[in-house]
């Protein structure tokens, strides 16, 4: 069990740097790893890719809370933006988290390394916003919100890869726009988590010291790290190329993107 905390904890050093370096909440990185952890592990195909993604919407929460202070206090979150996007955040990330519990491994796998190569293609071309574009209005915020939270849900993330690409095309500018999505991270979070909980609660197929679909050892080694390697991506985003350092994370989804794919088809 000890060995098994250390490497959630190293899995929680790396989604917490990330989550302040690129205002992701991690989930990109956390649930491939415990994927990979869980099946070594033994837990059951059925209840592997669900126990991940809602142990990694867990984790957001805490990881959120640390980047999107760190953010604030340099002045870099849009609460404004929050405001008005966070309605439908709480309704798509919950619908997403009831309808990803009724979707088999497989499904879930296959739409996260999707998803993994939609994000890392984008990230590539980093293509620039119109200099006229705002921010929609209350509709479009909120059916915005649904689709980044549904979509974070399904593939277990704080939403970072959705909601800083949308913020930038509407011409915010992208360290607002990276201190801004830390913020959104927590209500996809609790939203999510929320979902993940009351889907898979009971279920006799989880491990140990589960509830419903999170799992809390796991849990507690993520998130006791990534609380502290958070206001460290922080500080390096606000000093480092973040467009190159974008080009890197997306060489790396490909790479993650790819083995998912394999294992799932071979």
């Amino acid at each position: 069990m000890l060995t098994l905390l250390i490497t959630y904890c190293a899995v929680g050093a790396i989604a917490g740097l990330l989550a302040g370096l690129l205002g992701i909440g991690g989930g990109l990185v956390i649930v491939p790893m415990l994927v990979y952890i869980m099946d070594l592990t033994g837990v059951p195909a059925q209840v592997l890719m669900h126990l991940a993604l809602g142990t990694s919407m867990a984790s957001i929460m805490f990881t959120s809370v640390s980047s999107f202070m760190a953010h604030h206090k340099r002045g870099a979150v849009r609460w404004e933006v929050v405001r008005r996007i966070v309605i439908g955040i709480f309704t798509g990330t919950f619908l997403g988290s009831c309808f990803a519990a009724a979707m088999s491994t497989g499904f879930l796998k296959g739409f996260f390394c999707l998803f993994l190569y939609v994000v890392a293609t984008q990230m590539l071309m980093n293509k620039k916003p119109k200099p006229t574009r705002e921010l929609p209005g209350p509709l479009g915020m909120f059916a915005t919100g649904n689709v980044i939270g549904g979509v974070s849900s399904l593939v277990g993330i704080g939403g970072g890869t959705l909601s800083v690409p949308f913020m930038v095309w509407c011409n915010i500018p992208v360290h607002h726009a990276i201190g801004t999505s830390a913020a959104i991270g927590l209500p996809i979070a609790v939203a999510g988590t929320i979902g993940y909980l009351f889907n898979g609660w009971g279920l006799d197929a989880l491990p140990a010291y589960s509830l419903g679909y999170i799992n809390l050892p796991a849990l507690l080694g993520i998130a006791s790290v990534s609380v502290l390697t958070a206001p460290l991506g922080v500080k390096l985003a606000h000093s480092l190329p973040v467009d190159r350092l974008k080009q890197i994370f997306a060489l790396l989804l490909y790479g993650v993107g790819t083995k998912m794919l394999a294992g799932l088809l071979f």
